[in-house]
C-alpha cells in the first residue's frame, strides 16, 4: 500500500511510518520542516529508509497539500490509505475565564481544518485504490462520554473531528473505503508524555493492521473510537 501520513517527523507519525514500512508498505511521510526530520529518518535501517518518502507538509496550508497532492498526481500514484495524525495541543490549563480564542482557532486550523484539507486533496488518487482507508487520529478527549473538565482548545477540536469522520462515513463507506477516528490511547509521545502507559511502537503496529483492514488485538490501556462513536479497545 502508498500511505500518506502527516505529522510524521515525530510520535505517532513518526512509528506509523517505520511500522507500516516493515509491514512493506511504501510511506509518503508530511513533515512541517523536511530539513529537521531528514536526520532522525537517516538513522533508520536502509531497507526502512527505501520504504519512506519525506514530504514538507502544513496541513493548515491548502496550497501545501495540494502540492503534495499534485507531485503524487504527476508520479502517477495511488494512494491507498490517509492517516490524519499531525495535532497540536494548546492552552490546556486555561480555564474558561483565561482561555485564548487565538489557542482555539488555531487548534481548529491543524486539528480539524487541516484533515478536510488533506481529504480534498488527495481523494482522486485515494479513489483509485481498490480499498482505501482514511484514519483520523482523534482522541477520547473529544468524546462526550468521557468529556472532563478543561483542555478546550483539544477536546473541542478533536470532538469536532470524530463528528467530521462520522459525516465522511456516511458518505464514503457505501463506495467501498474505510473511515476511522481512532482514540489511540495515552501512549509516550512528546505530547502524551513520559508518565503515559502505552507503547506508542505497539500501539502504531496495530494502526497498521487496522489500514490493512486485518481485526487489531487487544492491548491493555489502548483503544480506538469508530465513526459511530462506539469505544472500541485494540
Amino acid at each position: 500500500m502508498n500511505i500518506v501520513i502527516t505529522g510524521a517527523s515525530r510520535g505517532l507519525g513518526f512509528e506509523l511510518a517505520i511500522a507500516a514500512a516493515k509491514r512493506g508498505h511504501h510511506i509518503i511521510a508530511g513533515v512541517r520542516d523536511k530539513a529537521a526530520a531528514e536526520p532522525r529518518f537517516a538513522k533508520l535501517e536502509a531497507s526502512l529508509q527505501g520504504q519512506i518518502e519525506l514530504f514538507e507538509l502544513d496541513v493548515t496550508s491548502e496550497a501545501s497539500a495540494r502540492q503534495l497532492a499534485d507531485e503524487l498526481q504527476q508520479r502517477d500514484v495511488t494512494v491507498d490509505a490517509l492517516v490524519n495524525n499531525a495535532a497540536i495541543l494548546l492552552g490546556r490549563d486555561d480555564k474558561i475565564e483565561s482561555l485564548q480564542f487565538g489557542d482555539i482557532a488555531e487548534s481548529f486550523e491543524t486539528n480539524l481544518f487541516g484533515p478536510i484539507k488533506m481529504v480534498q486533496a488527495l481523494m482522486p488518487l485515494l479513489r483509485k485504490a481498490s480499498m482505501p482507508s482514511i484514519m483520523n487520529i482523534s482522541s477520547e478527549a473529544g468524546a462526550y462520554a468521557t468529556v472532563y473538565a478543561g483542555d478546550y482548545p483539544y477536546g473541542l477540536s478533536k470532538s469536532a473531528l470524530t463528528y467530521f469522520s462520522e459525516k465522511l462515513r456516511k458518505e464514503l463507506e457505501p463506495q467501498g473505503f474505510q473511515v476511522l477516528a481512532i482514540h489511540p490511547g495515552w501512549i509516550r509521545t512528546d505530547m502524551g508524555g513520559e508518565r503515559a502507559p502505552g507503547d506508542p511502537v505497539e500501539t502504531a503496529e496495530q494502526l497498521v493492521k487496522l489500514l490493512e483492514r486485518v481485526r487489531p488485538l487487544r492491548l491493555k490501556n489502548h483503544g480506538y473510537v469508530d465513526p459511530a462513536g462506539r469505544e472500541l479497545q485494540i
